[in-house]
């Protein structure tokens, strides 16, 4: 799967992520218009990226459209389905909750509610239908046909390369393991980011001098539409993004099973209850091991005293420690590390770059509620809710002001 995701073929992606992006912000200021003109308003942007992503990762991943942020408040069956799986308020027991440390197949914890049940079964059979319409494209006409993608989404990738003849039959996935990776796209292309980027938009909020200073360069460049590479050459845009997913990972932890006995070494020795000092731990086989990627992450040892401070600036310098993290990005764990790494993180920061650029040079954005409204709920995703109404579930409601009439009252006055 790994050719699926690498920088040449996001690179041809990226197109999809601003279009999809300049989409939620002219929803955005058509919604503004509807509240109070020209003035600013309150948006729930968890909701809206939410819809948005889904977009991005059915066009992107699959070349189908969900039409998800077209629909306005029609959702789209997945979106719905979606809702109902990351819900802040579901109930589930310690058994669902260590399978979330298994692979794709079980990615989801089992469901005993109907409305969780038929979730599931929602995704099960457009998964299916996303399989069968690509795998019958393919088998039919020996090609992909001509579209915006050119045959270059996700699922389509995949399937060409299983489908290859040069490819070993022991090598090739079958239908049924193919079809068990499409909720994980689907999840890890979708809720992460919205999540990832509604955090970016809190803290951004909560820091109106970074908030400028990040659009003063966004200003920089001439297009709407940037490339990959242009997105890329963005220094305190990368830096802030960098400082979002340190602070705010949008998957707080993650565990694994040992396949086999090991050891892992650690960096101060501890003292048992018995007297006895450890250097290192004995993994059986069969332990499940849990990684802690939200406290690595805000580790006052590893990145100083203001760890918990959101601060851009920092990744001018990384602190010595980070570099000891064996993230596979960012000397982080936000996308863990090794050969189990999030498969799909260049996928995940070039949308989240095409998003900021995108929504930052076009609007302000302040707190809705005041700062200690603002909750946390931390289940598969961590995403943020009201304290004073946590039975509507996930949200952040955001002041949202548009850009260009600051420019245009400051020229007003001015003249």
């Amino acid at each position: 799967m790994n050719p699926a995701f690498g920088a040449a073929q996001i690179r041809e992606l990226t197109d999809v992520f601003v279009e999809k992006s300049i989409e939620l912000r002219d929803a955005w200021d058509a919604e503004l218009r509807t509240q109070q003109g020209e003035a600013e308003g309150k948006i729930d942007v968890l909701s809206w990226l939410s819809r948005m992503t889904l977009d991005v990762i059915g066009q992107a991943g699959f070349n189908y459209q969900f039409n998800a942020l077209a629909n306005g408040e029609e959702e789209n069956e997945l979106n719905r389905a979606f809702s109902t799986i990351f819900s802040s308020n579901m109930e589930f027991s310690i058994i669902t909750f260590l399978r979330l440390g298994f692979p794709s197949l079980r990615w989801v914890p089992e469901m005993k509610d109907d409305g969780s049940k038929q979730a599931r079964a929602t995704m099960d059979r457009v998964g299916r239908e996303l399989l069968e319409g690509s795998k019958k494209n393919l088998q039919t006409s020996g090609k992909v046909e001509k579209s915006a993608l050119k045959g270059r989404d996700i699922l389509t990738l995949l399937l060409r390369a299983n489908m290859a003849t040069d490819v070993p039959e022991h090598q090739r996935m079958s239908d049924e393991e193919v079809l068990a990776q499409i909720p994980t796209f689907l999840a890890a292309g979708h809720e992460t980011t919205s999540t990832g980027t509604t955090w970016a938009l809190y803290a951004l909020s909560e820091n109106p001098q970074v908030q400028k200073k990040l659009r003063d360069e966004l200003s920089t460049i001439s297009t709407d539409n940037p490339t990959m590479d242009e997105l890329n050459s963005l220094p305190y845009l990368d830096a802030v993004v960098r400082e979002v997913l340190r602070l705010y990972p949008p998957v707080p932890f993650s565990e694994r099973l040992t396949v086999k006995e090991d050891v892992i070494p650690l960096s101060v020795p501890v003292t048992d209850r018995n007297g006895k000092v450890h250097e290192y731990l004995e993994v059986p086989k069969g332990q499940f091991v849990f990684m802690p990627i939200l406290s690595v992450n805000r580790d006052k040892n590893i990145w100083g005293e203001d760890s918990l401070k959101f601060r851009p600036e920092r990744w001018e310098s990384p602190p010595e420690g980070a570099s000891a993290i064996p993230g596979v990005w960012g000397n982080m764990l936000t996308f863990i590390g090794g050969p189990r790494a999030c498969i799909g993180y260049r996928f995940s920061l070039v949308e989240m770059k095409a998003l900021l650029f995108t929504l930052v040079r076009a609007f302000e954005f302040e707190l809705g509620v005041p700062a200690e409204e603002i909750g946390v709920s931390s289940w598969i995703v961590q995403r943020p809710f009201l304290r004073s109404n946590p039975e509507a579930g996930n949200q952040l409601p955001l002041k949202v002001k548009p850009f260009t009439s600051c420019i245009l009252k400051l020229l007003y006055e001015y003249h």
